[in-house]
């Protein structure tokens, strides 16, 4: 499966899995659009990002952590 910058809930999962331990709350948008640059699953154009696209996945991870 590839991941998107739109694949706002299954990025989240995938982070999840990649980091169990970090609170999405305390995650700096520089380093998650690293991490999620960083996904093998990952596979979208960087400048496709944004502060919208990172809040939906930040708001998804929180939903999933908790």
């Amino acid at each position: 499966m590839t991941l998107h910058w739109t694949d706002s809930r299954d990025i989240a999962i995938a982070l999840m899995d990649q980091y169990p331990d970090i609170d999405p709350k305390t995650v700096r948008f520089t380093d998650l659009q690293q991490w999620i640059m960083d996904l093998d699953e990952f596979d979208d154009d960087p400048s496709h990002c944004g502060e919208k696209v990172l809040e939906a996945v930040v708001l998804m991870w929180m939903d999933e952590w908790d």
